[in-house]
């Protein structure tokens, strides 16, 4: 059986979460590939508002596995807090949650590391979570890093010393001041590892590949955007892993002929937290809407989203690097009330109008140039099929179609798992 692919196709925060929760009945196995807890997936059912940070989203369902691949970061401490809700709520997760021996650990070091760089650049600050995520990818690519499977070795702990004192030797050279009390932060970090060592640990590419050869059906579930991606996003502004379609292969284990599905996630608008180029920003009183409608603060760090048009530039340019085959289109029903849409359709690039994503999309370099579409007063969050939709709701569906020459099958209206259409 191919493996099915979901991933967000702008700056992330498209409505991953919701759409694998969905999806999940149709799988046996959902997979993240990427990422780590600077992830905020947000799942809505049952009157509930649920987060998942590092565990995969198809947790609630319970014939499902789910599996954290290599690809992935795991810090201990923020897992067992995970962990912890899941365990309130009585989700047995024991039997239902599987971890890569390949994946790499988040060191409490990892995240003073993380404070101490983005401190050090002043104004010129790339919007980290802060969450250790860069400098543990920087040590698994400098061959330092210590992995889940190492917590197995008797000398781990050895391991752990030695890489610490490392780190707080790098952290003096940044020159800034981080207080911090590393004891207290390592005392909860053994007691979480002790929490983590107490799941199933797997060599996860002979896992996917036997499940595969077994028939059993899998969703490998992506973190963050295809624009933060670290080759092929707005770089420097961007993550530290491969958040495109090819970081599930090199994140699972997976061959690129396996892969058959591809959902891509997009918002009928666009967002972005943190620093970096959005050229098709809003600063007035549409963006505020938007924000304040869509509830737009960020799952992991409550930090405000940036709000804007939908960029059809950037976003024909996600689907092309990841091969999209389905695109699902979140928050549809925050645009209701806006009597005109606009949608980027090229950019005015140094004087030129180019339909491609350019190398620099820097505010002096880019201009948007919009197509203007008439927008809908109905209320959709009560909608329970694509026949209820509105003319002019249909009608910003098919230019969408149009332009990127893939079909939307999806389409949310809410945040609920419930309010969730499916288009033929």
């Amino acid at each position: 059986m191919a493996v099915d692919l979901l991933l967000g196709l702008q700056w992330g925060d498209e409505g991953k979460g919701k759409i694998v929760d969905v999806l999940t009945n149709n799988y046996n196995i959902i997979a993240r590939f990427q990422g780590g807890p600077n992830a905020g997936h947000t799942l809505v059912f049952n009157g509930k508002k649920h987060v998942l940070h590092t565990i995969p989203s198809g947790i609630f369902h319970d014939d499902a596995i789910n599996l954290v691949g290599n690809g992935v970061v795991i810090d201990p401490v923020i897992f067992k807090g995970e962990l912890d809700k899941l365990a309130e709520q009585n989700i047995d997760y024991k039997k239902s949650l599987l971890i890569s021996r390949k994946a790499h650990i988040i060191l409490p070091t990892h995240r003073l590391l993380d404070a101490a760089s983005e401190a050090s650049k002043g104004k010129a600050k790339i919007g980290s979570t802060l969450k250790g995520i860069g400098p543990t990818y920087m040590d698994k690519t400098g061959r330092n890093g210590i992995r889940v499977g190492d917590l197995e070795l008797a000398d781990w702990k050895e391991r752990y010393r030695n890489l610490a004192d490392k780190h707080e030797s790098m952290i003096s050279f940044y020159n800034v001041d981080i207080e911090y009390n590393l004891k207290e932060l390592e005392d909860e970090f053994f007691k979480a590892v002790d929490v983590l060592k107490s799941l199933t640990f797997i060599d996860s590419e002979e896992y996917i590949y036997q499940a595969q050869k077994g028939g059993k059906t899998i969703l490998a579930e992506g973190a963050q955007g295809s624009l933060l991606d670290i080759d092929f996003g707005t770089y420097p502004f961007v993550t530290s892993s491969n958040t495109t379609a090819a970081g599930a292969c090199t994140g699972l284990g997976v061959a690129p002929n396996q892969i058959g599905e591809v959902f891509g996630i997009f918002k009928a608008y666009t967002t972005r937290v943190g620093s970096g180029p959005f050229p098709t920003e809003l600063f007035d009183e549409d963006g505020d809407t938007m924000g304040r409608v869509g509830n737009e603060f960020g799952a992991t760090t409550g930090r405000k989203r940036r709000c804007g048009w939908l960029d059809l530039v950037a976003l024909k340019y996600a689907c092309q690097v990841n091969g999209v085959t389905q695109l699902n289109m979140m928050k549809a029903d925050v645009l209701s009330g806006f009597k005109t849409l606009k949608v980027c359709t090229a950019y005015k690039y140094n004087g030129e109008v180019i339909n491609h994503l350019p190398y620099n999309i820097e505010a002096e370099n880019v201009e948007p140039v919009y197509t203007e579409i008439k927008g809908w007063e109905a209320d959709l969050t009560e909608m329970a099929g694509a026949s209820q939709f509105p003319k002019e709701l249909n009608d910003y569906i098919t230019f969408l179609e149009k332009a990127l020459e893939i079909p939307i099958t999806i389409v949310s209206v809410g945040p609920d798992r419930k309010q969730t259409i499916f288009r033929k």
